[in-house]
């Protein structure tokens, strides 16, 4: 893999975006440099969103070009804006910097786009320290989604170039939810998402406390909620049923334990909490059962995720309440960082 010069346009530009990432970036822009199987010339840019650490120094000792952006609210709609912008390449590849590129995904995956209506191609976003922690673990499940046409990507993907021009890239006003809201716009002019079967990254999610679980889980509310507003009256509406949903469930997990502990006070016995506590486990089981595809081979990594695709709704909840709010009091909230 050649690095890219003047005389040479790129068939390819990484784009990678990062906010003091440190030593994770670097190993992510070593594993654009060992990509295998892609001839000519591929262009790295790096993207810094305002970092406090050394990342600008880390890439550039890896031979990326540096672009630093530092806005009022950094944000990855931001730098990824930033990124493609500069980039020569006819295809764009988007990392964030915290993931690690598995060598053969890009050679594997060019060949999708010579339909000319496929405008975005991912693979498999997997942890790479799943058993670091609880969080790594369940949350690893995440990222499997099955193979074929899709409705979005998530952060890491290829996309023809051309096609971000003629939508005008991602919505700079978005702090999370930005890749979904793309999708949407692209598929409104007839193209395609394509999830494909094979590897892409690694990912390190570092996730070791509750905090981060809140925090992570709030943003995704707050993703939820603008998202769906934004996309509501147009041909191909996200999420609108998920956020209604979602707002149902959590009220409902909140205020069933209460109602079961003072009926249990009122009539003097355990049961109320008891059938309560059963009903919860019963929708977690329930959920473990339906999702068992990802991991037939690991009962017990089904069970927590069951019990996370609820417990999660709640944080969920907060995050579309926090957007509503801010929207009332035309409030701009800052960037919402789980790391």
């Amino acid at each position: 893999m050649k690095p890219a010069s003047s005389s040479h346009a790129p068939l390819l530009s990484v784009v990678v975006i990062g906010r003091n990432e440190g030593e994770r970036l670097s190993r992510c822009l070593q594993s654009v440099q060992a990509m295998r199987g892609l001839a000519g010339v591929v262009e790295t840019i790096y993207v810094d969103s305002n970092s406090r650490d050394n990342s600008v120094a880390l890439a550039r000792a890896c031979g990326a070009k540096v672009l630093e952006v530092k806005p009022e609210r950094p944000s990855a709609a931001l730098g990824r804006n930033a990124g493609w912008r500069e980039a020569q390449g006819e295809y764009v590849l988007f990392l964030d910097g915290d993931t690690v590129l598995h060598g053969d995904f890009v050679a594997q995956s060019l060949a999708e786009f010579s339909d000319p209506k496929v405008a975005v191609v991912w693979g498999h976003r997997r942890e790479i320290h799943p058993e670091q922690s609880l969080f790594n673990r369940v949350l690893d499940l995440d990222w499997i989604y099955p193979p074929g046409p899709s409705e979005f990507c998530g952060g890491d993907a290829i996309m023809r170039r051309s096609v971000l021009e003629e939508v005008d890239g991602f919505d700079a006003g978005l702090i999370a939810g930005e890749e979904p809201e793309l999708c949407q716009r692209m598929r409104a002019k007839g193209y395609a998402i394509l999830h494909v079967d094979r590897p892409m990254t690694g990912h390190d999610l570092a996730m070791t406390g509750w905090p981060a679980y809140w925090r992570r889980a709030f943003r995704a509310g707050y993703a939820y909620a603008d998202v769906s507003d934004r996309l509501k009256d147009g041909p191909f509406p996200l999420w609108l049923r998920e956020a209604r949903r979602n707002r149902v469930h959590a009220l409902t997990l909140l205020a069933l334990p209460l109602l079961a502990v003072f009926a249990g006070l009122a009539l003097g016995s355990w049961w109320p909490p008891a059938m309560a506590a059963m009903l919860l486990g019963a929708l977690a089981i329930r959920t473990a059962l339906k999702v068992r595809w990802k991991a037939h081979d690991q009962p017990l990594t089904l069970m927590l995720y069951g019990i996370h695709s609820h417990l999660q709704q709640i944080p969920i909840c907060f995050g579309q309440f926090a957007w509503m709010r801010d929207r009332r009091s035309r409030q701009k909230r800052p960037l919402i960082e789980y790391k």
